[in-house]
């Protein structure tokens, strides 16, 4: 797989043609693997690619409004590869990008960027300066530069249409069974693991604090089922996603403890894999029930997870 992480202008002449599909793909939900799928299973000869954006387009519209990502820009690059995709462009957004009209957009990364012949997108697709570019925009661009236009239902599921909005929502209000339906797997988070105040330890259940790229959401405050993911091995684990009310601090703070395991993990990569919110995050009045309260939510976890 290539990536290219470059202003169009600056992209290598194309030398084969391509199917493309352009968008954030922000948590590579359901919806957009079906959009991956369909331009993977259509392009024949055609080299398959993705055209995406970052930073996410509306931190540079709205500054201060953008959602919180579902995932890193990596391991959205990681997803999208995964679904057999051959070349991934991501596109720096700034003003430039974002003022080139439907037109110009078409030409320069389309047509001229990468010798579009098919255009896989979703029904509710806009592109160009203030969205102006609908999907019948880009079918008569497409007439204009030589690709066709195919475009995909969106996709339905338990919880209303698939989205990166809907996704999101699940996930802030900690509803992880929800979120896994619209992400078809359990959300993530991945980070170093980092020295923290050694609560967890006191009370006889060592955690490890993750240190979290602040651009991504987190699950709502509380405690959760999860899987930690570690040198490619899954281990049952209890976190505690929030700010530990019980001794007045106020940083937010994702911690782990991994059932019966003793490794220090200071300065290791570990991923956490959302199972299921066990309680929200509560305020005790001792040290000795919170740690009476920790061995019933371990209990609950091992059920939850077969451990």
């Amino acid at each position: 797989m290539n990536v290219w992480r470059d202003d169009p202008r600056n992209w290598p002449l194309p030398t084969v043609a391509s199917a493309v599909t352009v968008g954030v793909f922000d948590g590579v939900h359901l919806g957009h693997q079906a959009i991956l799928a369909e331009l993977t299973a259509r392009a024949g000869k055609l080299t398959s690619a993705v055209v995406t954006f970052d930073p996410h387009p509306r931190a540079i519209i709205t500054p201060g409004a953008a959602p919180r990502l579902i995932t890193t820009l990596g391991r959205r690059i990681e997803l999208i590869g995964e679904a057999g995709i051959g070349q991934i462009a991501v596109v720096p957004f700034g003003d430039r990008i974002r003022n080139l009209t439907p037109d110009e957009f078409c030409r320069e990364v389309l047509a001229d960027g990468l010798r579009a012949r098919l255009v896989v997108v979703g029904e509710d697709f806009h592109f160009g300066r203030d969205r102006s570019g609908s999907v019948e925009v880009l079918r008569r661009l497409g007439d204009h530069f030589g690709f066709e236009v195919d475009v995909i239902d969106l996709l339905s599921g338990n919880t209303g249409v698939v989205s990166s909005t809907l996704a999101r929502s699940a996930i802030a209000e900690g509803r992880m069974q929800a979120a896994a339906e619209i992400l078809g797997r359990p959300f993530e988070l991945t980070g170093l693991v980092v020295e923290g105040e050694h609560r967890g330890q006191q009370l006889g259940f060592p955690t490890a604090n993750l240190a979290v790229p602040p651009e991504l959401v987190f699950p709502g405050r509380g405690v959760y089922a999860a899987e930690a993911v570690l040198e490619a091995k899954r281990l049952p684990a209890v976190v505690n996603v929030g700010v530990r009310p019980t001794f007045a601090e106020t940083a937010e703070t994702v911690e782990a403890h991994i059932l019966d395991f003793e490794r220090s993990l200071y300065g290791t990569r570990l991923g956490l894999e959302f199972v299921s919110r066990l309680r929200d995050e509560m305020k005790f009045a001792s040290a000795a029930e919170l740690a009476s309260q920790i061995a019933i939510d371990i209990k609950k976890a091992r059920k939850l997870l077969g451990a």
